[in-house]
């Protein structure tokens, strides 16, 4: 049973569907619903139901089917125009034009159909004295779909000409047709200019702006401004996800992704639409969907792997491959179907070079998790002698492998192994075949030591003594590498102990002894790690190693000392003696001469044109400026790291190089550019896989920044992607709280009320087992607000009961008092009513009252003044609306009485706290003022208003301006009151 017995009924049901999402099931509802109102046997309820199915079919994936119920309205019209009443007759005229686009979007309606509706609209609305805006562009839709340009240049300026009346659309949406329009024709400068007011939310419907947003795109790519298409997408894309008859707006965020290299990211919003492959209702924005996940299936089929699965069409699996020639064989088969109807090419062609576009940004990070959707290509590009190794001649390739070890370049092991390739079955000398395997063994790690073995014997039978003691200190610091560091240490000595013998017999050069010495230093630095991570060792032994250590860092910069000059290798060695010096600084917790230390090295390494080797040191200073308090020395040197670090630096440290400086710029009130570098950092930890761990980190970060800036859908939209990836282990459950709780202040602001209470409430729970209640506190009053902003007012009353048990246990009184005013205005509108609201607030009256009298501290005294003048001031407001319309006069006059005695207690607790409540006051003196012209007393009103005008004398500031207006016309009202009476 429906229940429906009568027209209210019906009418209160159709509302209740209209507030149901987009769908069949909200369709087929309408379809009962008009069932019901033949029954009912009234001519206007059969005429509403029918407008009702009409708009449901209009905003569904069945469009189609909206003619058949329009039809029949139109034939009720003829017959019977009495039936409609005026409302019902505005809306016939209006869904002509839903009738309009809705025939060209459907293949089958013949093109001579669909002009003749169209003159068939305006013989209509010139009957009804309309004026031809509405319908001029509707002949501009005609004619911009069949490719007219001309005709549609002409209806263009005639709609633009044409009055604005009631049947024109409107603003927002008549803009969005208008913008399109020029980018179209490729103007997207004049696109933006006609969107601006509709991206800036001057105009806005149901539609809008979701669609201008999704249309708006590509033309801001084109134009290179890139960060505002990165904001449209993730604000439009949250506007369109949940409406199913916006495919067309989502095919342009499926369009943008593949085209920005995101990629993985389309394939998701391709995943959350399946039913988008195979709904037929509204063929013209299927053919848009199968066009732009042609597209992006041939972008995925481009990257690789070739096989690579895909969401699709249900019933079956499908490869990017396979999915991108299935959706294009879809999509201009539609495009052929309107082009016969149309009798033009335009459809086809339109359709073939939107599936052909090439990438407009190469990677056009969004902050949002995403997967990546292939190997991101090597940092540095192989030079073209080793690119080309199997055509070049052996000996420039041994050439140019020599000059890029001996200058420490990046690419010299890819080198000496393109080298080796070059070799195979040529006789090499010794030297040779030692360096090829002393680089083999640098890019093996771990498994290198016997390949450095292999070197050194292979250096000592060339007869370079110096440089196989050095091969062997090689080995023996990858052991320690492994955690072997004692034998690591035996294994070093002999080598040290020869090499400074050679040394000082001339039998080996200063390079050679100093990679000896290094190897070994760098061995001892490794205990002086392990040591402070140990329980086993006491403090004489730790300052032994510290000692040793450092004993064994300035003997390399003795040796190097004066020997440098244009030598990269010795320069690397000194400068990296410097930032071990730096490190055993830290250790000894002398973190000034750490941060000197850390600065020389990293100079050191950029004055030997070794930035990339300063990366390093340049984040660790960046970490000691950050604990010693000088932030901007943390800045420069987090920036000289990025710069430094080039193409060289790895996605991982590139994350968390920017991730820092975010935090570090951000703290320092930038949050426009602290957002830039949270968004690089969450796109390289996604780069370098570590996007559930680094990536929901910088993410969580991002967030945070966009919520400062206002820019609450954006904000929304990367906070959603980062929680389910912040997990308690990783993170910490305060991370999880507090993207939570940002997350509910983005959705508060966007309306989202119930989504909003359920994320306030989600983080009070967590918070709620912590030792300190400040926060549970909060988030519970929070997430009552926010409950009853949802229209769920007991849900909301027992959250704020939780706060304000809170709040007292924590001895707020403010949040109390907040609390139980908040209550009390619920109580209005639950089964509690009146009384129990006046209790409440009379509590919260209380309350202040006795915490004032034992405040003994100024400052304390002067905020619990302030709340107890605000809750006097809400009583009075709130008296006023707790008196029923149908009360007598005489308990309607008494509570004006009464609200007026509560305002004037609060006028006396803000005059008492002077000139900073002056505001608060004579805001409390016009609403006084405005009881006693209610209650009939003109003179007491005007004596009030009086008072404002006086307070304001001396200043004239915007606050001073606008109570002075107020008082004005209330002494105006108040004047002709008197003289009425």
């Amino acid at each position: 049973m429906s229940g429906i017995t009568d027209f209210d009924a019906l009418r209160r049901a159709m509302g209740e569907n209209s507030e149901q999402p987009e769908g069949p099931a909200r369709n087929a509802r309408a379809e009962q619903l008009l069932a019901e109102a033949e029954r009912l046997d009234i001519p206007l309820a059969v005429i509403e139901a029918l407008g009702h199915q009409l708009k449901v079919y209009n905003y569904s994936s069945e469009k189609d089917k909206m003619f058949v119920p329009f039809a029949r309205l139109l034939r009720l019209w003829d017959e019977r125009p009495e039936d409609f009443d005026e409302y019902e007759v505005h809306s016939l005229h209006w869904v002509f034009k839903w009738m309009s686009s809705g025939m060209l979007d459907q293949p089958h309606v013949p093109l001579a159909s669909i002009e003749k509706w169209l003159g068939e609209m305006e013989h209509r609305y010139r009957l009804a004295g309309h004026s031809e805006r509405a319908v001029r562009s509707a002949e501009f839709s005609v004619a911009a779909h069949v490719g007219d340009i001309d005709r549609a240049e002409r209806a263009y300026g005639a709609w633009l000409a044409a009055d604005r009346d009631g049947m024109a659309d409107c603003h927002a949406c008549e803009l969005h047709g208008q913008g399109w329009w020029q980018a179209e024709r490729g103007r997207d400068t004049e696109a933006l200019a006609r969107w601006r007011p509709v991206l800036e939310g001057e105009f806005s419907c149901a539609h809008e702006p979701h669609t201008v947003l999704a249309a708006s795109l590509l033309p801001l790519l084109r134009l290179g401004r890139a960060d505002e298409a990165r904001a449209s997408h993730l604000r439009g894309f949250r506007l369109v996800r949940a409406m199913e008859s916006m495919r067309g707006a989502y095919a342009d965020h499926v369009e943008f992704c593949a085209l920005t290299g995101n990629e993985a990211r389309g394939l998701e919003l391709l995943a959350e639409r399946p039913a988008y492959f195979t709904d037929d209702g509204n063929p013209h924005s299927k053919l848009e969907f199968m066009a732009v996940t042609a597209l992006l299936m041939d972008r995925l089929t481009e990257l690789g792997p070739v096989d690579r699965q895909v969401p699709g069409p249900a019933g079956r699996a499908w490869t990017a491959r396979e999915l991108a020639a299935h959706a294009r064989a879809e999509a201009l088969a539609l495009a052929a179907r309107f082009d016969e109807r149309n009798g033009t090419s335009h459809i086809s062609e339109r359709t073939r070079a939107r599936m052909g576009q090439r990438p407009l940004a190469e990677r056009l990070p969004l902050g949002v998790r995403s997967a990546r959707t292939a190997a991101s290509p090597p940092p540095v590009a192989v030079p073209a002698a080793v690119a080309t190794a199997d055509e070049a001649d052996l000996a420039a390739l041994l050439a140019e492998a020599r000059r890029l070890s001996d200058t420490l370049r990046p690419n010299a092991v890819e080198a000496w192994a393109a080298v080796a390739r070059a070799a195979e079955g040529v006789e090499l000398d010794a030297r040779v075949r030692a360096e090829i395997a002393d680089h083999a063994a640098m890019d093996r790690g771990p498994e290198g030591i016997e390949l450095f073995e292999r070197a050194a014997e292979l250096y000592a039978e060339a007869g370079d003594p110096g440089e196989s003691l050095a091969a062997r200190t090689r080995a023996a610091y990858i052991r320690a590498l492994a955690g072997r560091v004692d034998e690591a240490l035996a294994a070093v000595a002999e080598p040290y102990d020869s090499v400074l013998a050679l040394y000082a017999e001339d039998g080996t050069g200063v390079r050679q002894t100093a990679s000896v010495l290094m190897s070994r230093a760098r061995i001892l630095m490794r205990r002086v790690h392990e040591a402070a991570y140990s329980n086993d060792t006491d403090d004489t032994d730790d300052e032994a190693v510290l000692a040793d250590a450092e004993s064994a860092v300035r003997e390399v910069l003795a040796l190097v000392e004066g020997h440098v000059g244009d030598d990269v290798r010795l320069a690397a060695r000194a400068a990296e003696a410097q930032a071990m010096l730096a490190d055993l600084a830290v250790r000894d917790g002398a973190l000034e001469t750490a941060a000197e230390l850390f600065a020389r090295a990293a100079a050191a390494f950029v004055g030997a044109g070794l930035p990339w080797f300063a990366v390093e040191y340049e984040a660790r200073l960046a970490g000691l400026a950050h604990h010693l308090g000088d932030i901007a020395e943390a800045e420069r040197a987090l920036r000289a790291a990025l710069e430094h670090g080039g193409p060289q630096l790895e996605a991982t440290g590139r994350a968390q190089l920017h991730l820092q400086l975010a935090e570090v710029v951000g703290g320092r009130g930038r949050s426009e550019e602290a957002t830039e570098h949270a968004l690089e950092a969450a796109h390289w930890a996604d780069e370098a896989g570590e996007g559930p761990t680094l990536g929901a980190w910088a993410r969580h970060q991002l967030g945070g920044f966009l919520l400062r800036q206002g820019r609450w859908a954006e904000a929304a939209e990367v906070l959603e992607s980062a929680l389910p990836d912040l997990t308690a282990e990783t993170h910490g459950d305060g991370a999880i709280v507090q993207t939570q709780w940002w997350l509910g202040d983005c959705l508060s602001e966007l309306g989202e009320h119930r989504a909003a209470a359920e994320r306030r409430l989600q983080a009070a729970e967590t918070a709620r087992h912590w030792p300190e209640q400040q926060d549970h506190a909060t988030l519970a009053h929070l997430a009552a607000e926010s409950l009853g902003h949802a229209g769920l007012p007991e849900e909301a009353d027992r959250a704020y009961t939780r706060a304000g048990e809170l709040w007292r246990s924590l001895g707020d009184v403010h949040g109390l008092v907040r609390s139980l005013r908040a209550r009390a205005w619920l109580a209005l509108s639950t089964g509690d009513g009146p009384a129990a609201a006046r209790e409440l607030m009379a509590g919260a009256v209380r309350e202040c009252e006795t915490a004032l009298a034992a405040a003994d501290d100024e400052e304390a005294r002067h905020l619990l003044a302030t709340e107890l003048g605000h809750t006097h001031r809400q009583f009075g407001d709130l008296l006023i609306r707790s008196a029923p319309e149908e009360t007598e006069d005489e308990a309607i006059r008494a509570a004006l009485e009464e609200a007026l005695s509560r305002t004037t207690e609060a006028i006396g607790v803000f005059a008492s706290l002077g000139a900073d409540a002056r505001n608060s006051r004579t805001a409390a003196e016009l609403a006084a003022a405005r009881l006693e012209a209610d209650l009939g007393r003109p003179t007491g009103a005007a004596t009030r208003a009086r008072t404002v005008l006086e307070a304001y004398a001396d200043t004239d500031d915007e606050a001073a301006q606008t109570r002075r207006a107020e008082a004005r016309q209330l002494l105006d009202d108040v004047t002709q009151q008197a003289a009425d009476q």
